[in-house]
């Protein structure tokens, strides 16, 4: 625990002592005070967590966790256990949802195999950091050791700090998830750490029907009841009913707020991730964004619970990074806004007379 301990140390609460300068030149502007809303609200955040004054986000990373849940045992999904490894192949060969936004975007996409249920073949574009061959089954015990469940997080420290190393670098952080059954997981801990009912914040995931709907209720009931994880313990949370991914995507959430990096949120899978990394270390809270506001309906429980404002609305519900990787295009607007939009001054365009 070394390493998640020295990383949460270097975490500084923003002081926002750039706040006064940004918003005098957001001001200073060719358009009305707080025409361009959130694009203006944008900015300044990007600024206030980087302390940069004029910042910019040419190097944008979408990292996706992959891992499988044992608690799919229990038929709480729609789609089989295969179905993950098979996508992490898809993401490897560029032809899923998050590749095409990637590429729209800009941004380059770091797969991790943080868990998947067998050995995958080697790619040099696949991360192997494997906790486990899955967790187990959470509706018949823990679903992993708290050993596990801190080396999770710390997997996901590891890879976000190889990739800030790396001759690339990285300017802004997305999150993304690929592992069949981690709905189930993501309501358990949303239900756990935010006190909502399980009813409340479980939805269909890959598209069950009614009556599976109402099973995967029950299950969550049963594994929260038998493992009895204590709200105010997020290890303790995640090693009895989270996912392996949703340890790594906390622990990239916490590296990038160490690094004075902003993180993109994505759905439903890395808000629950975002509730493990802010009961770890509430500050990683302001370094947050947002990306939308997933179908599923837990997420909106997420955001309320967290404070957040999500930036779309698009009715999304596939996780892999998506929602983070269209968002990071409104947030680089913002700040593009800001560092290339002319003044008034520079522009020769009078002011409003009062």
């Amino acid at each position: 625990m070394k390493l998640l301990n020295d990383v949460i140390a270097n975490i500084e609460k923003i002081d926002y002592a750039l706040a006064k300068e940004t918003q005098r030149r957001l001001d200073s502007l060719t358009k009305p005070h707080g025409s361009l809303g959130r694009l203006e609200e944008l900015a300044k955040q990007v600024v206030e967590i980087t302390k940069v004054k004029n910042p910019t986000l040419a190097h944008k990373v979408i990292f996706t966790m992959a891992s499988d849940h044992g608690v799919v045992e229990e038929a709480v999904s729609a789609f089989p256990k295969e179905v993950t490894p098979q996508m992490v192949y898809n993401f490897l060969n560029g032809g899923a949802g998050i590749n095409v936004l990637a590429r729209h975007a800009g941004a380059r996409v770091v797969v991790v195999d943080v868990g998947v249920a067998c050995d995958l073949s080697p790619s040099p574009d696949l991360i192997i950091k494997k906790v486990g061959y899955g967790t187990k089954n959470m509706a018949k015990g823990p679903a992993m050791t708290r050993e596990e469940a801190i080396k999770s997080i710390e997997v996901g420290i590891e890879v976000f700090e190889e990739e800030f190393g790396s001759k690339k670098g990285i300017d802004i952080t997305g999150t993304g998830d690929m592992g069949i059954g981690n709905t189930t997981a993501s309501s358990a801990i949303t239900a756990v750490i935010t006190g909502a009912s399980i009813e409340e914040v479980t939805g269909r995931g890959t598209g069950i029907d009614d009556k599976a709907l109402s099973h995967k209720i029950e299950v969550i009931k049963k594994a929260i009841a038998l493992n009895s994880p204590d709200p105010e313990g997020p290890i303790d949370v995640l090693s009895k009913i989270g996912g392996f991914e949703i340890g790594a995507l906390a622990g990239v959430i916490i590296a990038s707020s160490s690094r004075r990096i902003p993180v993109v949120i994505d759905g439903f899978i890395s808000g629950a991730a975002a509730l493990i990394a802010y009961k770890v270390e509430p500050k990683v809270k302001d370094y947050m964004i947002a990306s939308h506001c997933s179908v599923e309906r837990g997420h909106r429980v997420i955001l309320e619970f967290l404070g957040l404002k999500p930036i779309l609305d698009l009715n999304l519900r596939l996780g892999e990074g998506t929602g983070s990787t269209l968002a990071m295009m409104i947030v680089d607007a913002g700040v593009k806004i800001l560092n290339e939009m002319a003044t008034f001054e520079n522009a020769g365009v009078s002011k409003k007379k009062r």
